[in-house]
Order: C-alpha cells, then structure tokens, then sequence
C-alpha cells in the first residue's frame, strides 16, 4: 500500500524558516515529478513547485526567489527549504507523487503538513 506523508510545517515568525518533508513507501512505479501545492483558508489550492528525478524545479512566481526544493531518490524523500517566510505563505502543504506504472498514470497525495508565519 503507498503512503505518502509530509512532515516539518510549524508556527513561525515573519521571516523564520521551515523544511518541509514528504516521504514516500510502497509500490509506485516510475517517477515522473513530485509536486508540492498549498491551500490557505477560504482559498483554492495552488501549486507552489515541480521537481523531476533529476533534481531539477519549476517553482511558482511568488516563492521562486526564496523556497527550494530537493529530491533524495534513494530515500524517495523530497524536501522544500523555506526561508523568509511571509504571512501570505500560511497554508497547507502537501505533496503529489506523480508516476506511472504499466503505462497507467497514478498520483499519490499526502495529507498535508500546516505551516503558520504569522507574529
């Protein structure tokens, strides 16, 4: 069975710092991109980065000077580095594993991890 669970969000001042974490087990094929997405309250759900196997990441416009994402395929573990966090940056985060298998494609979801800038 393939669980997907993130981890690393907490409460924060303006400015902190937080590293997030999702971390696959299980079956699930071949990758293709691991999408991270947040969702702040009364809000839609907004896609905030894609990173592909070999480490590299698209990120949306407003965190693209600031969170970094990184893969460690060997531990099917993908992490996002979030410094100078802002308030609007409260949300929360999950992760989306994107990947196929026998040519059918799968996305497996977290629950979500909260993260809270706010003084």
């Amino acid at each position: 069975q393939v669980q997907v669970v993130e981890s690393g969000g907490g409460l924060v001042q303006p400015g902190g710092s937080l590293r997030l974490s999702c971390a696959v087990s299980g079956s699930i094929g071949k990758i293709m991109a691991i999408r991270w997405y947040r969702q702040a309250p009364g809000k839609e759900r907004e896609w905030v980065a894609t990173t592909t196997t070999d480490n590299t990441t698209n990120y949306e416009d407003s965190v693209k000077a600031r969170f970094i994402a990184s893969i460690d395929n060997a531990k099917r573990r993908l992490y996002l580095q979030m410094p100078s966090l802002k308030p609007e940056d409260t949300a929360v985060y999950c992760c989306d594993w994107d990947t196929y298998i026998d040519g059918t494609k799968y996305d497996y979801w977290g629950q979500g991890t909260q993260v809270t800038a706010t003084s």
